[in-house]
């Protein structure tokens, strides 16, 4: 499936801002199942330089300075993707206990390695009261996609969507104990769950198409950035992702900006400014077929 994305991020400053240093991933990832055919990232005021890298993970970062005072600063992504990501044709696979065994067991550490995605963060932090919520799902020799597929269902069931709720900087366990969030949230709370089980769990920012196939509804969080989570199932299936806020296989829907720890390894936009006073921020996303 072809998409055109268009992502403009809009802040306003209630008092002039004389510096501002940005750090962007907003290039959308290039991989077996993703190709970008162009891209662009555009920064108004005009910054006087911009430098780019290639993140821990593999996500492109620019990093802009812009020195011209200004009240409001806008960032605008676009991109041309071609997304080819089948759903799994069952959901399936090895016992969970096997694959938690395979993942402790890798020797490799690059990009993809499971051995990346084991251990708890500050965002992501082990706690029993979420482990045992996971466990409900993963009965002794069940098959890794099907409990982590019922685990994603059961957030989406029982966790209210509530923008208001949280903010970016909202650990899992706070989340958890208000039962509801939003997606980055429910991602987190479904990364904490499985680390607390021993299984390998990846957080993944992007964006869902905005304008649903006929006769599908229209998926929560496709005006903004959207989260979900990748799951390590074993070298067969490899990583696999469940979208706990909408309770979907993340398929061609889903368009993968970067791959991360948490939200704080992903951060589509983050930074620094130099001023005083409140500031406002306005966000519009288009995913469109082509």
């Amino acid at each position: 499936m072809n998409y055109k994305l268009r992502h403009v991020t809009t802040y306003h400053y209630e008092d002039e801002v004389t510096f501002a240093r940005c750090s962007l991933r907003l290039t959308p990832r290039n991989g077996s199942d993703q190709s970008v055919f162009e891209s662009s990232v555009t920064v108004t005021p005009a910054p006087v330089s911009v430098v780019e890298h290639v993140g821990q993970f593999g996500e492109r970062v620019m990093t802009a300075m812009v020195e011209t005072p200004h009240t409001e600063l806008i960032i605008e992504a676009q991109a041309k993707v071609d997304v080819h990501r089948p759903a799994p044709a069952e959901l399936r696979g090895l016992p969970w206990e096997v694959v938690r065994e395979l993942a402790f067991g890798v020797e490799s550490l690059d990009i993809a390695s499971p051995a990346n995605f084991l251990f708890p963060t500050r965002m992501t932090s082990i706690r029993h009261e979420i482990t045992d919520y996971a466990r409900a799902s993963f009965a002794p020799g069940r098959p890794s996609l099907e409990a982590a597929f019922e685990l994603a269902g059961r957030i989406k069931r029982e966790f209210a969507y509530d923008p208001k709720s949280t903010e970016v900087s909202t650990p899992a366990l706070e989340a958890f104990q208000a039962r509801r969030g939003v997606c980055q949230d429910f991602a987190h709370i479904m990364i904490s769950g499985l680390h607390g089980l021993g299984l390998p769990a990846a957080y993944v920012s992007g964006y869902l198409r905005t304008y649903p196939l006929p006769g599908q509804p229209r998926l929560e969080g496709a005006d903004a950035t959207h989260a979900w989570v990748a799951v390590w199932c074993g070298d067969q299936s490899g990583w696999v992702g469940f979208d706990p806020t909408n309770a979907v296989v993340a398929a061609d829907n889903h368009i993968i900006l970067a791959v991360g720890r948490d939200y704080s390894d992903v951060a589509p936009i983050g930074g620094v400014v130099l001023g005083s006073g409140d500031q406002t921020i306005d966000v519009a996303v288009d995913v469109v077929p082509i």
